[in-house]
């Protein structure tokens, strides 16, 4: 059976609805435990360093859902939480195309959750309570306060247990453990009870965090009962990274903990909202199949509906795709996910100006959505508007250089530019960032090696390519 990733921490949740009007309650005043900077514990930077190499190595492991849409979805509750904290700019989130319920944080910033863990929700506060726990296990720096713990280990063998797990996750659990070197499979015992200490402090400050930004701390503790109940579903994981099974003490802490925050109200509204997104993941993800989506479809419901056009859209069936799409409409056609479909719907169709003429007004409205974007950008570079296209993604890429949608894009457009002698040079440049950040490495670094070759004679090209390609070489030997 194929297992999943999961590090520093386990957070599997049930997803429970935003209280996005929540005001009605004086919120406690909890106390978060200040880690301090001066204890010898692992620098931001070098942190920031082990997240980008584990988010490259997740990508190069891993099949993830490159879906703009989908990943906006979560970074807005990411985002929200994460204001509740300190932290600065994360490296990202990542949405892992696996069945099983799991999700995982790594210093610096990265989160990931399956789709698996998505689809087995029952609201977007559960969502909401593992990314909380996650951040929680962030904050309190304890990936660097277990290297504290050992010393005389190297931070990056530390760092290899995530992804001793990635791989892991793709052999049989009794092979998992093979993985890892023994020097840190050594670890696991004197770790252990530490390990379980950090988990009951990351379910504590999560649910303050989930409460102050109006989420139901309830359900972290809902969740950890679901997730007792699927024991059998869960993956392997070396307890150096915290996931142990529940105990019963844990459990009890857990919703007595949740018991003492005032009740959050939930919201019908935000409840269709996640059961759009889950049911979209479903479909993307591979699943859901027909015959479940009918029901719903035949049901009325709108994300049911919206699914199923979504289904029809990914076989290639157009007709059916939009025949569910007008019924959609006529419920409401104000949603974003409706303008994506129609829009894929006009492109598989060919019909590339119909896909202009309705996306356009949709995405100029709010050019700060990311996937409206970078469909806009799609249509520009089938219209052959390069120059349009860049100047749509470059604006989302200047802010998250590691957004391989955004490279590939850009690598599409710089290759229509048939009368700029950099052309063939600028492809290779995106195409080794969309590699790079895909945790292709190796051929990143050969792309920029022929761009090097072939931008000699222009000493500014040269320069850029050169700069990026040592930057790249050297984070490579950066071994996990």
């Amino acid at each position: 059976m194929k297992k999943t990733l999961l590090a520093l921490g386990l957070s599997l949740s049930t997803v429970i609805s935003s209280a996005d009007d929540f005001n009605s309650a004086k919120t406690p005043q909890f106390e978060v435990p200040e880690i301090g900077s001066g204890v010898g514990f692992i620098d931001q930077q070098k942190e920031k360093m082990i997240g980008e190499k584990v988010f490259r190595e997740v990508n190069h492991q891993f099949s993830t859902l490159q879906d703009p849409w989908l990943e906006d979805q979560f970074m807005l509750v990411f985002s929200r939480i994460l204001s509740q904290t300190q932290l600065g700019q994360p490296i990202g989130l990542i949405v892992v195309k696996d069945p099983q319920i799991n999700a995982f944080a790594v210093p610096g910033g990265l989160f990931a959750l399956n789709s698996g863990m998505i689809t087995s929700s029952k609201s977007m506060d559960e969502v909401a309570g593992v990314m909380a726990h996650e951040i929680a296990h962030v904050t309190q720096r304890h990936y660097s306060r277990s290297q504290e713990a050992f010393k005389g280990q190297g931070l990056l063998a530390l760092a290899g247990v995530v992804v001793g797990a990635v791989l892991a996750s793709k052999a049989d659990g009794e092979l998992g453990g093979a993985v890892m070197l023994g020097t840190q499979a050594a670890l696991l015992d004197r770790q252990l009870s530490y390990s379980r200490n950090q988990e009951r402090e990351a379910d504590r400050i999560g649910m303050q965090f989930m409460y102050s930004s109006g989420y139901n701390p309830e359900s972290m503790a809902d969740f950890f009962e679901t997730m007792n109940r699927a024991t059998s579903r869960l993956s392997f994981m070396p307890d150096f990274w915290l996931t142990h099974p529940l105990t019963t003490e844990r459990m009890s802490e857990a919703r007595l903990r949740a018991n003492q925050f005032p009740r959050v109200p939930s919201s019908s509204n935000n409840q269709q909202e996640f059961e759009i997104i889950k049911w979209y993941t479903s479909v993307i993800s591979d699943q859901a199949n027909e015959q479940e989506l009918k029901i719903l479809a035949q049901q009325k419901k709108y994300a049911g509906l919206l699914a199923l056009s979504a289904f029809y859209l990914r076989q290639g069936d157009f007709v059916q795709a939009q025949q569910l799409l007008d019924q959609v409409k006529q419920i409401n056609n104000e949603h974003n996910l409706v303008s994506l479909i129609q829009t894929d719907i006009y492109l598989g169709q060919n019909k590339i100006d119909n896909a202009y003429q309705f996306l356009i007004n949709k995405q100029r409205t709010i050019p700060e959505n990311r996937a409206l974007a970078y469909k806009l950008a799609e249509i520009y570079i089938r219209q052959n508007r390069p120059k349009d296209a860049e100047k749509v993604v470059n604006r989302f890429i200047h802010k998250n250089n590691r957004d391989v949608s955004g490279w590939l894009l850009l690598q599409q457009a710089a290759n229509l530019e048939k009368d700029n002698p950099m052309r063939t040079v600028n492809v290779l440049r995106n195409r080794a960032e969309a590699q790079y950040w895909s945790g292709d490495e190796e051929n990143a670094i050969k792309s920029l090696l022929h761009a090097q070759r072939l931008a000699k004679g222009n000493n500014a090209m040269t320069a850029k390519v050169e700069a990026r390609l040592k930057t790249m070489q050297d984070e490579r030997k950066m071994k996990l």
